[in-house]
């Protein structure tokens, strides 16, 4: 891991990074557009990015959103935190309301089926993605009660 990345990983639970995260997210998702993927704020394959296309649940329009996200089986995980915000990312919710949605990821944009996980596989994806993401943990303490959504995000046929 390099020390870049530990050093993220470390300062991630900070109230003020979460902070600073939410100012990045427009560079970030600027960022890994122009590089194809291969550079984002976050690093560039210890911290996995993608960047996630939903559909406006309200205005139809696509909305774009960089996420970290963990990888079981075929799918790609990926974590509602809005950095321990008391509300829900309008991503997530665009989600739930429309599951079809799009991943750009190292330079290839393909479609994906989302579904929202709940129960034994909310719990044993929560760890995984802690893995990657020890923030999580810190999120979900200041979340105010709010239980982070976590979604699979699976290649569409």
């Amino acid at each position: 891991m390099s020390h870049y990345t530990a050093l993220l990983r470390r300062l991630g639970n900070q109230r003020w990074f979460a902070a600073l995260g939410r100012l990045v997210t427009p560079l970030d998702r600027r960022l890994y557009r122009l590089t194809d993927g291969r550079w984002s704020v976050v690093g560039r394959h210890e911290l996995p990015s993608l960047l996630l296309t939903t559909t406006g649940r309200k205005s139809g329009l696509p909305r774009t959103q960089p996420l970290l996200y963990a990888t079981d089986g075929d799918g790609y995980i990926v974590v509602g935190s809005n950095w321990g915000q008391a509300h829900h990312p309008a991503w997530s919710t665009n989600l739930i309301a429309r599951p079809a949605a799009r991943v750009t990821l190292g330079g290839r944009e393909f479609d994906v089926d989302a579904a929202l996980t709940a129960g034994a596989e909310r719990e044993r994806l929560w760890e995984l993605v802690q893995r990657i993401w020890p923030g999580y943990a810190a999120y979900a303490r200041r979340a105010e009660g709010r239980e982070i959504r976590i979604f699979r995000l699976t290649p569409a046929a």
